[in-house]
């Protein structure tokens, strides 16, 4: 429709035009020396407006002319970057369909086509790192401009997630360093790297940063510190002052938390500090209750041994079960001398759940009394479980695949 409206301007114009040459009568005289030239004007018309275009077009082609050199060269960095994107697309769909050797080649390619160098060598250091060629991809790796003012993120994070993979935490975190401001990505390998390192102290804090980030739900974060706390106790557990400065520093939802207080109580234990083990112990259990722990109270031989007997009844009253608390029960009446509520305790203990210790407890307790008689069989017995135990972890061994 659009093409018959122009015909038909197009002749309308035309139509117009004829008409008006043939109402003009006008002429144009050109005087030259020695020549005189006269034309209608309709031709002189025409003549000027053929003069122009050649005139535009002769100069559109000399223009053309000198500009074709040029026009030919951007052409072809236009296809070379072309050629070249498509290069590192193809590099990276082989990289990410674990095709290493033919992403790396492919990468190098685009790269010398024009492509980013520092990207390349990002992608082709991945690409040799899960080909396990550390020498190429620290070549790649060292190809990266190592500028402290501008550090290259893609870079930090890459080489950082490599060592980490090659178990150096320590140079993952020289790495990380080179960042000014740490995104979500870096957090999690710098909270890596220190777990490794065994840096529990500043743990927490990068816990706390993940979880505003929305990278751990709070029950994962919970875990997460819970371990943290536990493993640093530990390996405090060798100074009485640390490990007495740590314990204040774990915050009081940590202090109640069964497994941290187990940790805490086993240290202060290894370090002869049985009061500080038995408060740590009785603050947990208190609010929550915990068999093994529970079990490692009967290991506390405080000064105040009635007391702890006491506080252990109380518990009793709700867990009457509980066979770890009443060995724990059995074995503080016996250093406390009280022979008959300790056989008790540990007989119930037996009946509930006949363990090695329990029977191991009662045979030392006949010894005192000198009964050799029960005390053979409880020593028998405990051989016996301690025997059927280590079985069982060997078969779980030879169980375990890998």
């Amino acid at each position: 429709m659009r093409w018959l409206i122009w015909i038909l301007v197009v002749a309308a114009l035309a139509t117009g035009l004829t008409l008006l040459a043939q109402q003009n009568t006008g002429y144009v005289l050109v005087a030259l020396p020695g020549h005189r030239i006269e034309l209608s004007l309709n031709f002189a018309l025409v003549l000027l407006v053929l003069g122009f275009a050649s005139g535009y077009f002769l100069v559109r082609l000399l223009v053309t002319t000198i500009e074709l050199p040029g026009r030919v060269a951007q052409f072809r960095a236009a296809r070379r970057r072309e050629t070249a994107h498509g290069t590192l697309v193809e590099a990276l769909r082989e990289f990410f369909a674990g095709r290493y050797g033919k992403a790396e080649k492919a990468v190098n390619r685009a790269v010398a086509l024009g492509e980013p160098g520092d990207l390349g060598a990002v992608i082709a250091a991945c690409a040799a790192h899960e080909l396990r060629e550390p020498g190429r991809r620290d070549a790649y790796l060292a190809q990266l401009a190592a500028d402290p003012a501008r550090p290259d993120a893609a870079a930090a994070i890459s080489t950082a997630k490599m060592l980490l993979d090659e178990r150096r935490p320590e140079d993952a975190l020289a790495a990380l360093a080179m960042l000014p401001n740490k995104h979500t990505a870096a957090l999690r390998l710098e909270l890596r790297a220190r777990q490794r390192i065994g840096q529990w102290e500043q743990v927490p804090a990068l816990i706390d940063l993940l979880e505003k980030r929305n990278v751990f739900s709070a029950e994962q974060a919970d875990a997460e510190r819970r371990h943290a706390w536990r493993q640093l106790i530990q390996r405090k557990s060798g100074d009485a002052q640390e490990l007495a400065a740590t314990w204040k520093l774990v915050p009081d939802r940590y202090c109640r938390d069964t497994a941290v207080a187990a940790a805490a109580a086993a240290a202060f234990l290894g370090l002869g500090q049985h009061a500080e083990a038995a408060a740590i112990i009785e603050r947990s259990l208190d609010r929550e209750w915990d068999s093994g722990l529970a079990a490692l109270y009967g290991e506390c031989g405080g000064a105040d041994v009635l007391r702890q007997i006491e506080h252990a009844e109380r518990w009793l009253k709700a867990h009457r079960t509980d066979a770890a608390l009443l060995l724990a029960l059995g074995r503080l009446c016996a250093r406390q001398q009280l022979w008959g509520k300790a056989q008790s305790y540990l007989e119930a203990s037996v009946a509930l759940e006949p363990t090695y210790a329990a029977h191991l407890e009662l045979a030392q307790l006949h010894e005192r009394l000198e009964r050799g008689e029960a005390a053979r069989a409880h020593h028998q017995a405990s051989l016996e479980l301690a025997v059927a135990q280590l079985n069982r972890t060997a078969a779980a061994r030879r169980r375990k695949p890998g």
